[in-house]
């Protein structure tokens, strides 16, 4: 599976790049806005640091306006990819996009029935949102392998990125689903290295240590 860091900060994303882990970022005009800087100063100094895809997201609705923001946006980077919630004009949008060869990421998905549409349009990723539709009492894991089983009943490409990660339990479950990418906040990532038991044995092992030196 791989890993994408869930943000614009380019500190978080130097310090998981950092890790040798990181397989590419995910960006949205909220993250974005969040950064001091142009935000295209931003996407490209994100693309030299991660040498993998970087989602980056439109903000216009229809469709000859996403086409007009993608064409602005994929010239910034090679590693852009697009970014496009799935809406009436968005599928259009994707499927001019991707007869281009632009690769689309086509995001704020809740239902298997998105997903489905969105690969059939040609999306080359599809992000389900776990954490909110935990947040309004659906358990979001349940998308994650409904759209898992879709896809590899009917041999779909589009990649299932997991979105919207609140804690290290959905990582496990997305990866024991078959999720392909799971895009993570930077504090869940180092969640994930950490575990008490680790600290613990690395304090035992340093206090023998300090024995055997001694004798």
């Amino acid at each position: 599976m791989r890993i994408f860091i869930d943000t614009a900060n380019i500190e978080e994303i130097e310090k998981a790049a950092q890790l040798g882990v990181l397989d590419g970022v995910t960006t949205n005009p909220s993250l974005l806005a969040k950064e001091k800087g142009n935000y295209k100063d931003i996407l490209r100094r994100i693309c030299e640091i991660v040498d993998g895809p970087v989602s980056a997201e439109v903000t216009a609705l229809d469709v000859n306006g996403i086409l007009a923001e993608a064409n602005d946006l994929t010239r910034i980077h090679k590693n852009i990819i697009i970014k496009v919630p799935v809406t009436r004009e968005g599928l259009i949008a994707t499927k001019q996009l991707s007869e281009k060869g632009i690769e689309v990421n086509m995001t704020l998905c809740f239902s298997p029935l998105q997903a489905l549409l969105a690969a059939k349009a040609g999306a080359a990723y599809i992000s389900p949102f776990v954490g909110r539709l935990d947040d309004v009492s659906h358990n979001g894991m349940d998308l994650i392998e409904q759209i898992v089983q879709i896809y590899d009943n009917y041999g779909f490409e589009t990649n299932v990125l997991a979105a919207s990660i609140r804690h290290p339990l959905h990582i496990v479950d997305a990866a024991l689903m078959g999720a392909d990418v799971v895009t993570v906040p930077f504090k869940v990532i180092e969640q994930m290295i950490q575990h008490p038991l680790t600290d613990v044995g690395i304090k035992k092992f340093l206090a023998d240590w300090e024995k055997v030196k001694k004798d």
